[in-house]
């Protein structure tokens, strides 16, 4: 591959020591980046064509890269890394309500075109993230609970396999593919593009309500019954974490509905008083104050677990566990999303995504340092060993930066998993990609 081309014959290609490869291969993911032997800029599916089929005749590992927020596979002096980031184009088709997304495309991108439509996608908490990457996970939203996984609502995908071959997978073309990669990751090849529908949404009520820990302990208690009443409108999150040395909980709302229905369901959180409370009916292109995540690149892992059930007791100490004054060397970030409602319910074309009997999804989020990425690591084992003989699995979108994923046995059940090693080994026999979570 050529530096000083861009057709799809001979990619751009940067090696080590260049801005260009050090630019491309940088994530938002900070504790630790991709290492490869170069780096493939690519602007068009002809790159991506080229740089694995000249990375496969020579039998060398591929990765792919947008964001890079899901970084935990990296590649470590050999191979090539294709990076999609400039392939961020997006195309709404308003009157079929559907979306064209490019692999490098971020939530942002596609939130922005689509609400010139009064159209929203089924975007996470964080638009900084890519699109095309978290929907190959599942994909659980701010409106999961009213339209259920990003990856149900997929109709359409541009993959390059292994071998260098462009496919169009759908229900009808590569059906198995079309399976596979809606929930079952990047371990078939490497998507470029897909389309997804697009929700008749233009509003929301959203926003959150913190509540200082020390002060009100029950709101752990209130949300959890309070979830166990509401209707798939709402789709809610509390997370704990520390503000200027304080234990708080951050509940996070996102409802469909007017404003005055969401102030009568959210009364009972109200009467506790929050420190602060910022729910207000706001457009969807404003949905990322919901969660309120930083939005700037920084080191951390995490891990999580799903659950048919929540014990409140057992909930209260692992949230104590977590507590600043505890005086560990590593600070966790606890996060449990409500799910249910139509994420319990299977899409019309079944795909690979599994335990949809849960919830609850509880996730221990740790920023970390290169010096303590191990205690870290070891903080998140302890805070989910109580909730091991109670999980149902885990979700591969909340596995982040771990070398020592969890096992596919628990992203999924066994007959998907058997059916998606199966494809895996079909279509990467050789075993070259290194997708952000391994099916085998």
């Amino acid at each position: 591959m050529s530096a000083n081309t861009t057709d799809a014959e001979s990619p751009v290609a940067y090696h080590p020591g260049t801005a260009e490869y050090d630019e491309h291969r940088a994530g938002f993911q900070l504790r630790e980046q991709h290492q490869p032997a170069h780096v493939v800029a690519a602007g068009a599916v002809g790159d991506v064509v080229a740089a694995v089929r000249h990375a496969a005749e020579s039998c060398m590992p591929i990765a792919v890269q947008a964001t890079g927020h899901g970084l935990a596979n990296p590649l470590a002096g050999e191979g090539v890394l294709v990076s999609t980031r400039r392939m961020d184009s997006v195309d709404v088709d308003p009157g079929a309500g559907t979306a064209w997304v490019g692999a490098g495309a971020r939530w942002r991108d596609v939130i922005e075109a689509a609400a010139r439509y009064d159209l929203a996608p089924l975007s996470g908490s964080m638009p900084g993230v890519g699109a095309v990457s978290y929907t190959l996970g599942g994909g659980i939203g701010l409106m999961a609970r009213r339209y259920g996984f990003a990856a149900d609502h997929v109709t359409r995908l541009e993959l390059v396999t292994v071998d260098g071959s462009l496919l169009t997978v759908s229900e009808h073309e590569e059906p198995d593919l079309f399976w596979a990669l809606r929930g079952g990751g990047g371990s078939f090849g490497i998507v470029t593009a897909l389309e997804m529908a697009l929700m008749p949404v233009a509003r929301l009520v959203g926003g959150g309500l913190m509540f200082d820990l020390g002060e009100t302990p029950e709101v752990v208690s209130t949300w959890l019954h309070w979830t166990a009443t509401m209707p798939s409108e709402m789709t809610s999150a509390m997370t704990t974490l520390e503000v200027s040395k304080r234990h708080m909980a951050h509940v996070q709302i996102a409802y469909l509905g007017s404003a005055a229905e969401a102030d009568e369901l959210v009364a009972p959180l109200r009467a506790l008083k929050p420190a602060y409370d910022g729910l207000q009916e706001i457009p969807y292109r404003r949905s990322d104050t919901v969660f309120s995540e930083p939005d700037q690149p920084h080191a951390y892992v995490a891990d999580n677990v799903l659950l048919r059930a929540i014990d409140e007791e057992r909930l209260r100490d692992t949230i104590a566990a977590s507590a600043p004054e505890r005086g560990r060397s590593v600070r966790s970030i606890i996060s449990v999303r409500h799910l249910g409602g139509a994420l319990s319910t299977p899409p019309r074309l079944p795909n690979a995504v599994s335990h949809r009997e849960a919830m609850y999804l509880l996730c221990v989020v740790s920023p970390t340092t290169k010096l303590n990425a191990a205690s870290a690591r070891a903080l998140q084992d302890e805070l989910l060993a109580s909730w091991s003989g109670t999980a149902v699995g885990s979700s591969p979108n909340f596995t982040l930066g771990r070398p020592d994923q969890r096992a596919a046995a628990e992203l999924f059940d066994a007959e998907r998993r058997d059916r998606l090693l199966q494809l895996a080994r079909k279509y990467d026999p050789a075993g070259l990609l290194h997708p952000s979570f391994v099916i085998a």
